[in-house]
């Protein structure tokens, strides 16, 4: 095969199973008018790769560790990672109110300008020197995730005007798919900024993308659908029939901090960050440093996630709506389930070509959970008018989860010669088995959960 064609291949088959998915998908008729639903697409889509876009402006950090090999240990990397996650994590506290005042049009902008300006600023600091790089690279990379935490707030709040309830679990599929095109953006795209230019280059390439999708969404982009032309109409989530003044932030806050069922899914997804960042982040480096880099799941992986989580997304949706009745719980915790069998399963495949192939299901069903619930519960459950507070409070757990992984595993994987020997991996999958089994009995507790609208009776 000629080099530039398998080059080429991954895109092709990426591009092939994103057209069969979508082609795929149920509809949900609802009454939209061919005319709405071609300006919805035009809302959602660019603000969507948007956020794709941000994911490569997040896990380039994670490319660029491996390029610079023992200039950034595993120690050095994990310190960073901790710093940004955990800045994420909080950030929902100042960010999903702040959404929930100006806008997702607004915030989203705000997001990738502000992560370009960051990347930027972190792509300088490799090309002028690399003395005293923890300490810089984590407050770049603290302030890189604070912009970077409006991105999912802005989707979601966007979206919550735009999709019906019903929609929701398709939608939280597409959702899916954006996390993963992200995330191929990171792995693959960066794998070959740094094979053929400057590491630096790994920061200033996403920026610039940023800056250009920043350009579409002031254009295209929307809050609601009567800003677009089109007639506003009740989406069926906890929002309906409520026509008051908004809340305070204050009260609005405490309010989701008061709500069993948004605190319930925010713990899942504590965990959900947990081991995501354990597959995702861990299995690269695991490939680098075990001398099996060039297999094809650990030379495609940024493909592969994004095949996995596009199936992943897809899975969740589709059997949510269509079974489940747009309940988001018990999907997940049919992942959840999955999940914790995989994890169980890591430890007596390390060492064989089958190992990368577990990592590749387990984050199909991550990305699956991930999006339901993220994704979509924070619509349903905190309603169009409080979404941004809702998704910032469950997202802001993830990343408290992926805080915690980043110190864990930062701490207890081999270092030295050690870390070139398969076995010597033993604590990754025992760390990972704990929260596969607290996201699972969490998400067994909102199997019947879902979004009662505003003075319904119970």
């Amino acid at each position: 095969m000629p080099a530039w064609l398998s080059e080429l291949a991954p895109i092709l088959i990426l591009l092939a199973v994103i057209a069969l998915v979508v082609s795929r998908l149920p509809r949900v008729e609802l009454g939209h008018s061919a005319a709405y639903i071609r300006r919805r697409f035009f809302n959602w889509f660019p603000v969507g790769l948007t956020y794709a876009f941000l994911y490569m402006g997040r896990y380039n950090l994670n490319v660029c560790k491996t390029a610079l090999g023992d200039v950034m240990s595993k120690q050095d990397f994990g310190t960073i990672f901790f710093c940004g996650t955990l800045v994420y994590g909080v950030s929902f506290v100042i960010n999903g109110p702040l959404t929930d005042r100006f806008g997702g049009r607004r915030t989203i902008l705000l997001a990738a300008v502000g992560s370009a300006a960051m990347n930027v600023a972190m792509g300088g600091v490799l090309v002028g020197h690399h003395h005293h790089l923890v300490p810089i690279f984590s407050v770049l990379y603290a302030l890189n995730m604070y912009f970077q935490s409006f991105g999912a707030v802005s989707i979601v709040k966007v979206n919550s005007a735009w999709f019906h309830v019903r929609e929701r679990g398709t939608f939280g599929g597409i959702f899916g798919i954006l996390i993963s095109l992200g995330i191929y953006f990171a792995y693959d795209w960066g794998h070959v900024i740094v094979t053929h230019a400057p590491t630096a280059w790994v920061f200033f390439v996403p920026a610039g993308i940023l800056l250009g999708f920043a350009a579409l969404d002031f254009f295209l982009v929307r809050d609601r659908p009567s800003d677009a032309g089109h007639p506003d109409f009740d989406v069926g989530d906890a929002s309906s029939g409520d026509d008051g003044a908004p809340l305070g932030v204050k009260r609005v806050a405490l309010t989701m901090l008061k709500n069993p069922i948004i605190m319930t899914i925010a713990a899942v997804e504590f965990c959900s960050g947990y081991l995501r960042n354990a597959i995702m982040q861990w299995y690269p480096i695991f490939a680098a440093e075990t001398g099996i880099a060039t297999q094809f799941v650990a030379s495609h992986w940024g493909m592969l996630l994004c095949i996995a989580g596009i199936l992943g997304g897809m899975f969740a949706g589709v059997i949510s709506d269509r079974v489940f009745q747009s309940r988001r719980g018990p999907v997940s915790a049919v992942l959840y389930a999955a999940l914790l069998v995989g994890a169980g399963l890591v430890y007596s495949l390390l060492g064989t070509g089958l190992l990368g192939w577990l990592m590749i299901f387990m984050s199909l069903c991550i990305i699956g959970v991930h999006g339901m619930l993220s994704g979509t519960a924070s619509m349903d459950f905190g309603g169009k008018k409080n979404a941004g507070v809702a998704v910032g409070i469950i997202d802001g757990f993830v990343y408290l989860g992926t805080a915690a992984e980043a110190v864990v595993l930062g701490h207890v994987l081999p270092t030295g010669a050690a870390k070139k020997l398969p076995a010597n991996w033993s604590a990754w999958p025992i760390v990972m088995v704990p929260a596969a089994v607290i996201g699972l009995v969490l998400a067994i507790r909102v199997w019947n959960a879902k979004p009662a609208p505003k003075g319904a009776t119970h």
